[in-house]
């Protein structure tokens, strides 16, 4: 089955103008929803894995959070996903995350205590708030966008299957069958033959 279409050939990932609607509805939600929704768009995680991230994995130095990869045979796996500056400037100011690294206790705290239930059902508003229905309106849409997004820019695909945590190569390419910009433009010339 295609990680990119369902089986009756309906899109699976967000676009980028769904993923900025996406943002902009989590913009008006309450502070600690809008930054599990930043995290989620920006770094492609699994929903499970941003909720388990804990201050002690933002590294503001770096520019980068540290993300568990929970879907590996064992624990103990780490990737690193560079971040904007914005985002991390936003995880500090309603988390405090800068200063509770600095304590053990509160370092090791998950950010959002909240079951998956809980999350998907976060994930669930700002999408319909977004006005975004259809298989694509999922936290698996906007990882399944994240790697169509980062591919269709330029990022090389060794990069994207790193930050996606993939193990083989094969899994990330899937994401680069995705009608993008790029093929459309090349499509249009074509179609200037007509």
């Amino acid at each position: 089955m295609s990680l990119v279409f369902d089986r009756e050939g309906n899109r699976k990932y967000l676009t980028i103008a769904e993923r900025t609607a996406f943002l902009e509805a989590a913009a008006g939600m309450p502070a600690e929803v809008r930054t599990f929704c930043m995290v989620l768009a920006y770094s492609g995680a699994r929903l499970s894995e941003v909720l388990a991230l804990a201050p002690q994995r933002i590294d503001r130095a770096a520019g980068l959070v540290v993300i568990e990869s929970l879907k590996k045979r064992r624990r103990g796996l780490y990737r690193a996903i560079p971040m904007p500056s914005g985002v991390l400037a936003e995880l500090n100011r309603v988390h405090e995350v800068f200063t509770a690294r600095q304590h053990a206790e509160f370092g090791r705290a998950r950010l959002w205590p909240w079951s998956r239930t809980t999350g998907w059902s976060r994930v669930k508003e700002a999408m319909a708030s977004a006005r975004i229905i259809g298989p694509q309106a999922t936290p698996k849409g906007l990882r399944h966008g994240f790697a169509v997004a980062a591919l269709q820019s330029g990022v090389p695909i060794n990069f994207v299957r790193r930050w996606l945590g993939h193990s083989r190569l094969s899994t990330t390419e899937i994401y680069a069958d995705a009608v993008g910009e790029e093929e459309r433009a090349i499509a249009a010339k074509f179609w200037g033959t007509f």
